[in-house]
C-alpha cells in the first residue's frame, strides 16, 4: 500500500490527538489537605473553589484538621454542606468539649465545691493522675459515629470505596511512626488523626495509643503518591514546622521533642500548593467564615495554573449524580446489639438502664439521650462508641468501651486571697459501680472564715425513672471575728461565730435532663456567739444562742450553667420549701441587757424561696444575664435582735457577700434582682459588672434594749455592685475586684483571690 506523505502526516496528527485525548481522559487528581487546627477551615475554601471551576478531585488526603474536612468530603458532603456543618452549634460544641445544652444531664452532677484538680489514688505515680486532655472529647466521638457511620458502612468500610478514595494519618508515639488508615472504622481514623497532645484525649485502635498525625506527618503527601500515584496534586496548606527551640520556653522544647518536621511539598513533579493566610488562635473555632474565605481566595488566585495542569473537567451534574448514587447507599443508623467493653456484667446491667435501651431496634436519636446521660455518670471516666453496621441483618451493632473511674480519688482546691478568707479544701471519694451506683464521700475546709466537715453517701438506682438517695451529716463553723476585713482597722471588727451540726436524708429525681427534685428530712443544732455591742473587752463573755430543730425541705432545680462560679452561659432556678420546728435556748453574756436571764422559746415556721439566674447571647463576646430571688418566712422573732437577725434569709448574690455578715441584706420576706453584664476580652478573660437592689418587705431593726422591731413595709432598699476582671483558669477563677454595699461604714470592699468562694451548705438553707 503506497502512503502519501500528506496521508502519513494526517495519520501522525489523528495519533498524537487521539493520544493527548486519552491522556486527558485519563488524568486523575489528588488533594492533600494539612494539619492546623481552626486554620485547616480554610481547605473548605479550597474545595468550594475547585468544585466550582470544575477541577476534579479523584482522591483526598489529610492530616488533623486535614483528616476531618478530607474525610467529610470523602462521606459525599460537598464543600457547601461542609461549610454549614462547621458553623453549626453541634460543631462548636465538639471542637470546644462542650455537650450540647439539650443532653447535659443535670441530675449526675454533684454539688458544687471548691476542688480545683482531682487526683487518682494508688496509683504508682502523681503524674499518672494528671488529666491528659483539656476539653472534653465525648461530644466529638459521638458526633464523628454519627457523621461517618453510614459512610462507612456504604463503602463497606473500605476506604477507597468511599465517594473518594480517602487516606489519613495519625502518629503511634510507641513507634515514633506514622500510622495511615486505609480501612475500617472511619470515624475512629478520622478521631485518631485528630488527637492534638494534652487538648484532646489519644485514642486506642487496635491496641495502639494514637495521636495526631501532625506529629510526623503534617502534610500527607507522600501517602497520597504512593497509594494513589495522581498525575497531578493539589495541596492546601495552612501549617509549618515549628522554629528551632528556645533556651527558655518550655512549651518551644516539647513541641521540638514531640514533632517531626514536615516536607510542605508536593511528592510528585506535577503539583501545587496553595498556602491560605490564616491568623487564628489554634483552637478558636468562633468565627471560620474568615478562615473558609482565605481558603477560597488563595485557591483563586491560583486557578489559572491549576487549569492550565488539569485538563480535564467535572461536570456539576455528573459530581452531584455520583453524590446522589452514594448517599443512597448509606444505610440509616439504627441499632440491633449493644455490646460493652471494660464493664463486668452487673456493670453493663447498671449502664443498659441507663441506656434504656429496651426496645429490639433504637434510632440513633433514642441513643443520644442515653449516651450523654452515662457519659455524665460520675462512676464513668470515659466513653467511645463505635458504630459497625451488620450486612446480615441491616442494623447496625454499637459497641461501646467503657473506662470506669477510680474506686478512690481526692479532690483539691481552695481559695486565696488578700483578705483573711483564705481556705483550703480537700475531699476523698469511694467510687462503686454494680448493679447500682454508691459513692461514700467525705471533704474538708480549712480557713479563718471557715472550716467544714462533710461526710455523705450518695446510692444512685438505675430505675426506669432514675433516683438517688443521698444520707449526709456535716459540721460548719464560721468565725466573721477573725476574717474582719483587713481595710477596716479602725472600726472594731463584729464578733460573731456561727457553728451548726446537722444531719439529713435526701431523695432525688429526675425532671428532664436538666432538672432535678429533692425531697429530704433530717436534724439540726445550730449554736450562734456574739456580743450585743462593739463596746467588749476580753473579760466579757459573749451571748449563746442554741437553736435545736427538726426541718424538712423539697426543692426544684434546674441548672445549665456552664461555671459553677462567674457562669457567664446557661440559667439556674431554685424553687424551695423548708418547714422548721426548734426549740430556742437563749443564754445571756455580760454585754447583754441587766434584765436579761436564760431563755428558752419554741419556734416553728415556713420558708418560701425561690433564685433564678439566666445568661443571654451564649456564643458573643458580650452577654447580658438577669438574676431574681425572693423569700418569704412565717418565722417568728428570737430572744434579741442578733440572734433574731442571724435566722433570717440572706442575700448573698456575689462571692464577697459570702464571706460577710451584713445584717442589711437580711429579712423574713424580700425580693431582690440583678444584672450581670459580661465582657470577653479573649477565651476565659472577662470583664464583669454586676448590680442588684434588694427590697425586704420589713427591715427588722435593733431597740434600745436589744430587742427586735419592724420598720413600715417597703421602707428601706439596699443595693451591692461589684466590677471585676475574672480570668477563668483551669483549675479555677483568679478575679480582682471591687464591690460595694449600701451601708454608711465601708461601702466599698476590694478583693483579690484566686480559687472558689464556696462552702457546705447551711442546715437551714
Amino acid at each position: 500500500m503506497n502512503i502519501t506523505k500528506h496521508t502519513f502526516l494526517s495519520l501522525l496528527l489523528l495519533a498524537v490527538f487521539l493520544f493527548a485525548n486519552l491522556n486527558t481522559q485519563a488524568q486523575k487528581v489528588g488533594v492533600v489537605l494539612s494539619g492546623g487546627a481552626a486554620s485547616g477551615m480554610a481547605h473548605i475554601g479550597v474545595l468550594k473553589a475547585l468544585e466550582e471551576n470544575h477541577i476534579p478531585i479523584d482522591f483526598i488526603t489529610g492530616t488533623s484538621m486535614g483528616a476531618l474536612v478530607g474525610s467529610l468530603y470523602a462521606m459525599g458532603f460537598s464543600p457547601t454542606q461542609i461549610e454549614g456543618i462547621v458553623k453549626t452549634e453541634q460543631f462548636r460544641n465538639m471542637s470546644e468539649g462542650m455537650i450540647d445544652v439539650k443532653y447535659a444531664y443535670y441530675f449526675k452532677r454533684g454539688d458544687d465545691d471548691a476542688s480545683w484538680i482531682t487526683l487518682r489514688l494508688f496509683d504508682s505515680t502523681i503524674l499518672r493522675t494528671l488529666p491528659t486532655n483539656v476539653i472534653s472529647p465525648i461530644a466529638m466521638d459521638f458526633g464523628m459515629m454519627e457523621l461517618a457511620g453510614p459512610a462507612a458502612a456504604a463503602a463497606g468500610y473500605n476506604f477507597d470505596s468511599l465517594f473518594i478514595p480517602f487516606r489519613c494519618v495519625a502518629s503511634d508515639i510507641e513507634k515514633k511512626e506514622s500510622v495511615i488508615f486505609r480501612k475500617g472504622d472511619l470515624a475512629q481514623a478520622v478521631r485518631a488523626s485528630m488527637s492534638y497532645p494534652f487538648y484532646i484525649r489519644p485514642i486506642l485502635v487496635d491496641g495502639k495509643l494514637l495521636f495526631d498525625g501532625g506529629l510526623y506527618n503534617n502534610f500527607p503527601s507522600n501517602v497520597m503518591y504512593d497509594d494513589f500515584y495522581p498525575d497531578f496534586i493539589i495541596g492546601s496548606n495552612v501549617s509549618a514546622n515549628n522554629p528551632p527551640p528556645d533556651e527558655d520556653n518550655i512549651l518551644s522544647q516539647i513541641k521540638s521533642m514531640l514533632q517531626s518536621k514536615s516536607d510542605f511539598k508536593v511528592q510528585c513533579e506535577n503539583g501545587i500548593v496553595i498556602e491560605p493566610k490564616t491568623d487564628v488562635a489554634l483552637f478558636n473555632f468562633k468565627n471560620v467564615q474568615p478562615l473558609i474565605d482565605s481558603g477560597y481566595a488563595s485557591a483563586m488566585r491560583q486557578m489559572e495554573m491549576i487549569k492550565l495542569y488539569t485538563e480535564r473537567r467535572v461536570a456539576p451534574d455528573a459530581i452531584n449524580t455520583k453524590r446522589a448514587k452514594f448517599k443512597a447507599k448509606q444505610p440509616e443508623i439504627v441499632f440491633d446489639n449493644i455490646y460493652f467493653e471494660g464493664l463486668n456484667w452487673k456493670q453493663e446491667e447498671y449502664a443498659m438502664k441507663i441506656l434504656r435501651h429496651k426496645k429490639d431496634k433504637i434510632s440513633l436519636k433514642d441513643i443520644k439521650e442515653g449516651y450523654f446521660r452515662l457519659s455524665a455518670d460520675n462512676k464513668i471516666k470515659y466513653i467511645y462508641p463505635k458504630a459497625t453496621f451488620n450486612p446480615l441483618t441491616g442494623f447496625y451493632d454499637l459497641y461501646l468501651r467503657v473506662k470506669k473511674e477510680r474506686n478512690i480519688i481526692t479532690d483539691f482546691g481552695g481559695d486565696f486571697s488578700n483578705r483573711p478568707i483564705s481556705e483550703g479544701y480537700l475531699g476523698i471519694k469511694y467510687n462503686y459501680l454494680g448493679a447500682i451506683a454508691t459513692s461514700l464521700m467525705a471533704n474538708g475546709y480549712f480557713g479563718k472564715l471557715y472550716s467544714s466537715a462533710q461526710v455523705k453517701a450518695r446510692i444512685d438506682f438505675p430505675f426506669k425513672t432514675p433516683m438517688y438517695i443521698e444520707p449526709n451529716f456535716t459540721w460548719n463553723h464560721w468565725d466573721y471575728y477573725k476574717s474582719s476585713n483587713a481595710f477596716t482597722k479602725d472600726i472594731r471588727p463584729l464578733y460573731l461565730l456561727q457553728s451548726e451540726e446537722y444531719g439529713d436524708l435526701n431523695i432525688g429525681f429526675p425532671t428532664g435532663r436538666k432538672g432535678r427534685i429533692v425531697t429530704g428530712a433530717g436534724g439540726a443544732r445550730i449554736t450562734d456567739k456574739y456580743y450585743q455591742n462593739s463596746n467588749f473587752t476580753e473579760r466579757d463573755t459573749a451571748d449563746r444562742t442554741d437553736f435545736d430543730a427538726f426541718t424538712a425541705q423539697a426543692y426544684y432545680e434546674i441548672n445549665s450553667l456552664n461555671r459553677k462560679q462567674y457562669a457567664n452561659q446557661g440559667e439556674y432556678l431554685n424553687l424551695k420549701v423548708r418547714y422548721v420546728n426548734g426549740m430556742e435556748t437563749n443564754t445571756p453574756g455580760s454585754t447583754a441587757a441587766i434584765t436579761d436571764s436564760n431563755f428558752t422559746k419554741h419556734h416553728e415556721w415556713l420558708v418560701l424561696k425561690f433564685k433564678a439566674e439566666r445568661y443571654f447571647n451564649r456564643r458573643g463576646s458580650f452577654k447580658v444575664g438577669l438574676f431574681g430571688e425572693g423569700a418569704y418566712s412565717t418565722q417568728t422573732l428570737f430572744h434579741n435582735y442578733t440572734s433574731s437577725i442571724l435566722s433570717c434569709p440572706a442575700f448573698q448574690p456575689t462571692p464577697d457577700s459570702k464571706t460577710v455578715f451584713l445584717e442589711n441584706y437580711r429579712a423574713q420576706q424580700y425580693l431582690a434582682g440583678g444584672i450581670k453584664l459580661v465582657f470577653n476580652i479573649r477565651k476565659n478573660v472577662e470583664i464583669r459588672a454586676e448590680a442588684y437592689i434588694f427590697q425586704p418587705v420589713q427591715t427588722l431593726v435593733k431597740t434600745a434594749d436589744n430587742k427586735t422591731d419592724y420598720t413600715l413595709p417597703f421602707t428601706l432598699q439596699h443595693y451591692i455592685g461589684t466590677s471585676a476582671i475574672v480570668w477563668t483558669t483551669p483549675v479555677g477563677p483568679l478575679s480582682l475586684g471591687v464591690n460595694y454595699y449600701d451601708q454608711v461604714t465601708t461601702p466599698f470592699t476590694f478583693l483579690f483571690h484566686f480559687g472558689y468562694i464556696m462552702f457546705n451548705r447551711r442546715a437551714l438553707d
